[in-house]
């Protein structure tokens, strides 16, 4: 098995352009992991940043990507354009981890292009959300089609729950050795039981009786109608 010293991590959002769980998961994952190894992350965005065992660099959006085409069609091209210049720029990592589909034709590529075993964290699925075929019309057959090739040649995938382990064995032609579940982490320091109420008491909330809370964006595929 080959030793870690450097990760090159893919990913979409990075603080601060982080709107969904995967720019938050991927912002702790690289703190922890720069406790302990190299990390070198690449971006969606402008961020630059070089620190000891820590870089960011972003990558700016692709100006032509809704030039002469169905503009449906620019989120996918970007991220395809995108994906394919991280992965040209020189990894001297041992591992290439990729978060969401936007970065994982990056992956793919790099792994091919630097000799790097290849590792996808899946956050979501694009065959779970259908619905993208509406706003995103033939893009979205694009971005599933990224997803998958990805997906099938990895060298190993990461599931952040059980469920998602098992859609990606139904969904996806992977061997279920490759599939490993491993639980999004939290900072203890930062996120621990507390008995004060001043929060729930401040928007209103009697802390003496029961209450629902729901953490997420407001969008259907969260759940919130369900609630």
């Amino acid at each position: 098995m080959r030793e870690i010293k450097k990760a090159t991590l893919l990913t979409n959002e990075y603080p601060p352009n982080v709107y969904g769980g995967a720019g938050v998961h991927v912002e702790y994952l690289s703190r922890a992991l720069a406790r302990h190894i190299e990390v070198d992350v690449r971006c969606f965005g402008a961020q630059q940043e070089q620190g000891p065992s820590l870089s960011v660099r972003g990558y700016p959006a692709w100006a032509a990507a809704k030039e002469n085409t169905d503009p449906r069609f620019g989120g996918a091209l970007d991220a395809f354009h995108r994906s394919l210049t991280m992965a040209k720029d020189t990894i001297d990592a041992d591992v290439v981890h990729c978060h969401t589909w936007y970065t994982d034709m990056g992956g793919l590529i790099a792994s091919r292009l630097w000799d790097v075993p290849f590792v996808l964290s899946i956050h979501s699925l694009e065959p779970l959300r259908p619905w993208k075929v509406e706003q995103l019309g033939n893009g979205y057959h694009l971005s599933s089609w990224m997803e998958r090739i990805a997906m099938e040649h990895a060298d190993a995938i990461i599931a952040v729950s059980q469920q998602t382990r098992e859609d990606v064995l139904r969904l996806f032609d992977v061997s279920p050795a490759h599939v490993h579940v491993i639980h999004n982490g939290i900072d203890p320091t930062e996120y621990r039981p507390t008995g004060r109420t001043d929060a729930l008491e401040r928007l209103g909330v009697d802390p003496g009786k029961p209450y629902l809370l729901f953490v997420g964006r407001i969008t259907p595929q969260k759940g919130i109608l369900h609630l």
